[in-house]
């Protein structure tokens, strides 16, 4: 049996961190392993303690939340990053997410909301707020570039399972519309982000919008 999903909070705002510190606490399967006030500092707490997960802040002082994940994400076996924005349709979130971050969540989410999204990008089997991601990248588009070559590699029925997770559908969710077994969509998923070069499922997205798959 697994231990509890790992958290580090990084929020310039000690009250917040504070709040979220406790609807965390509150879950026998997660669990909050250290704090931050700024980029910085997460830096280090990461390092000390090596978290699955990391909740980051956009906007703080001495280094911002983009600056960190940037360089967190860069690090051998990285946490998974969800960014914290004060606003919709922020295009600090869409360039983090570009940059690896596994998705964006409004700082004042319902806690009912913040858990299941901590849960489902550390299952990393969905995306999570699939919508609200795909307005993030439809109001903040990069440059229309044609779809590299080994996309054209990919089967039909990969191109099939890849629009759908492109969707933000979770493997049940197509399992279920495809008539196959999880397990068979989950196979084709790693066959897509292998050929595709990506990650994990929210890059699938990012590849999507930003080669207008979708």
């Amino acid at each position: 049996m697994t231990g509890p999903v790992r958290i580090v909070l990084v929020d310039d705002q000690a009250l917040f961190r504070a709040g979220i510190r406790m609807v965390i606490d509150s879950q026998p399967d997660l669990e909050v392993v250290g704090e931050a006030g700024d980029g910085r500092e997460a830096l280090d707490v990461v390092a000390r303690t090596a978290p699955d997960l990391v909740l980051m802040d956009v906007r703080m002082p001495v280094m911002d939340g983009l600056t960190a994940t940037a360089e967190l994400l860069q690090r051998p076996e990285p946490p998974r990053i969800i960014v914290l924005t004060t606003f919709d349709l922020d295009e600090a979130a869409a360039r983090a997410i570009r940059q690896g971050a596994s998705g964006f969540l409004l700082k004042d989410a319902q806690p009912e909301f913040l858990l299941a999204a901590i849960r489902t990008v550390h299952a990393g089997s969905s995306v999570i707020a699939a919508g609200a991601t795909a307005d993030l990248f439809r109001a903040h588009p990069a440059p229309a570039a044609e779809p590299p070559a080994a996309y054209r590699e990919l089967t039909d029925r990969e191109r099939e399972i890849f629009a759908l997770a492109a969707k933000g559908l979770s493997n049940s969710e197509i399992a279920e519309q495809e008539f196959l077994s999880e397990a068979t969509v989950k196979t084709h998923i790693s066959r897509i982000l292998a050929k595709l070069g990506l990650r994990d499922r929210v890059q699938l997205v990012v590849f999507a919008h930003d080669h207008r798959l979708v």
